[in-house]
């Protein structure tokens, strides 16, 4: 098939590559957000999906918007017969929509109609869930309510964070799209509509969601971190100023601290939560590099009963 590929960070470009890698399919363009600024030059940086289709020879559609006139044109011009989508960023319109033979195909990172939303692996790691995966399914006017056309699973082990989940899933995934891609071709494959049960939302995690409440029991704690990590990173108070934190491991064996109380050791800073303490990793104070915990508390001169989230 002729396909037109819709997406823009770099967890889209193992679909990309597989995509082109599979020889069956023509990928005649992709679609991806403009240009952003990054870094301390604030320069115009294209996405990660653009540079590898530039340096694969394949056209870059950048549209400000998808109802635009002119990419809308362009789009019809090429007239793909599937435009498969991965982390695009952008809502399609129904005019859009329209447009290829088998409509668009979104890989979404869980196992729907579980998570539906922006941000399912963070969600799916905080859950505390034990398994998720990627469903592929023809994109609606609803939001990730498509009937879906296939998926694979994926255990959530118990020091993931969201990266390093998304990563393996953007490998799986990949596949996924490529054999879905196939199926279409050929005829075999035909989408499902989701159970009406288990629907659950993802939404988009604010750094506001990402403080953490000491209060709450340690496993919470540590799966708030881990699903905030790398983004948008978790962080905490201490004395107004923001912490970031990286992941924590459990410590049950320390019960003697109160929630958000710090014991500082010469190799360790273990931290109280609502239940047992937890081990900080590590912790970037502002305005200052990444760094173990250990190493934080021995440059910093901490007061006598630090007790962080103030």
């Amino acid at each position: 098939m002729k396909l037109v590929l819709a997406g823009t960070p770099e967890v889209a470009v193992p679909a990309l590559d597989a995509l082109i890698a599979s020889g069956r399919h023509e990928v005649a363009a992709v679609v991806t957000r403009p240009d952003a600024t990054a870094g301390r030059g604030r320069k115009l940086v294209a996405s990660p999906v653009a540079e590898r289709a530039a340096a694969a020879g394949i056209e870059v559609l950048k549209p400000a918007r998808p109802r635009d006139e002119d990419f809308l044109d362009r789009l019809r011009e090429i007239a793909p017969d599937c435009c498969p989508v991965v982390a695009y960023g952008a809502l399609l319109p129904k005019v859009a929509l329209d447009v290829p033979v088998h409509g668009w195909v979104n890989l979404h990172f869980s196992l729907l109609p579980a998570w539906r939303g922006a941000a399912p692996v963070q969600h799916a790691v905080m859950a505390g869930d034990e398994v998720t995966g990627a469903s592929t399914f023809l994109i609606e006017q609803g939001l990730d309510s498509g009937p879906v056309y296939g998926v694979v699973t994926e255990e959530i082990r118990g020091t993931d964070t969201s990266g390093d989940l998304l990563g393996r899933l953007a490998v799986s995934g990949a596949g996924l799209l490529v054999a879905t891609m196939d199926g279409i071709e050929d005829g075999r494959l035909s989408a499902r509509p989701q159970p009406a049960e288990g629907i659950t939302l993802a939404p988009k995690i604010a750094v506001e969601d990402a403080a953490v409440d000491w209060t709450a029991p340690a496993l919470r704690v540590d799966r708030l971190i881990r699903g905030c990590t790398p983004a948008p990173g978790a962080w905490t108070l201490i004395g107004g100023e923001r912490l970031k934190l990286g992941p924590v491991s459990l410590a049950p064996e320390r019960t003697d601290l109160r929630p958000g109380e710090l014991s500082v050791g010469k190799n360790s800073v273990h931290v109280g939560t609502g239940s047992h303490a937890v081990l900080l990793g590590e912790v970037q104070p502002q305005g200052k590099k990444r760094m173990p915990a250990a190493a934080w508390s021995r440059g910093t001169h901490l007061p006598a009963e630090t007790v962080l989230g103030r």
